[in-house]
């Protein structure tokens, strides 16, 4: 990666919705540049979506909680893992999930109407026989939301892509 893909990324991270030959009179370069840049760093799995950011919370779901998940031993490793996983990606409110190293197996981020309706996602969640126990941390501000911006601009030089 080089600084002209850091600048891109960092265009179209702003601003998802800005057309090529605005970027490229943005930037000083050639439109067709911008889309060779865009085309390779899509390729190479560096852009991994154009698609809309949605905020949970604006439609409905104030309350995100992370659920460390143990997962019963003996239940085939990778299999039970996979079980697990499966289960949770059939759950609406189930944002995202990790295999994890430390106390529990898996991580689970999740979203909820209410604390009520949390503790509904959570029941939901432990109807899995592959789960044996979890615990729960609600979370009450975002202090730094995710972001990868400054990561394209660390990766600069550093032979990426």
């Amino acid at each position: 990666m080089d600084e002209i893909d850091s600048k891109l990324i960092e265009i179209f991270a702003a601003e998802p919705r800005l057309g090529v030959l605005e970027a490229s009179r943005r930037l000083g370069i050639a439109r067709g540049t911008v889309q060779a840049r865009l085309d390779k760093l899509t390729a190479a799995g560096v852009i991994t979506g154009w698609g809309p950011d949605l905020s949970p919370e604006a439609i409905g779901f104030p309350v995100m909680a992370f659920l460390t998940l143990e997962i019963r031993q003996g239940s085939g490793g990778s299999v039970g893992h996979e079980a697990v996983a499966a289960h949770l990606a059939a759950i609406p409110e189930v944002l995202e999930a990790y295999t994890i190293t430390g106390v529990g197996d898996m991580w689970a981020r999740v979203v909820a109407r209410s604390n009520a309706d949390l503790q509904r996602v959570i029941d939901q969640v432990l109807t899995e026989p592959g789960i044996d126990r979890s615990t729960t941390v609600i979370a009450l501000a975002t202090q730094i939301p995710h972001r990868v911006v400054p990561l394209a601009r660390a990766a600069v030089g550093r032979g990426v892509t």
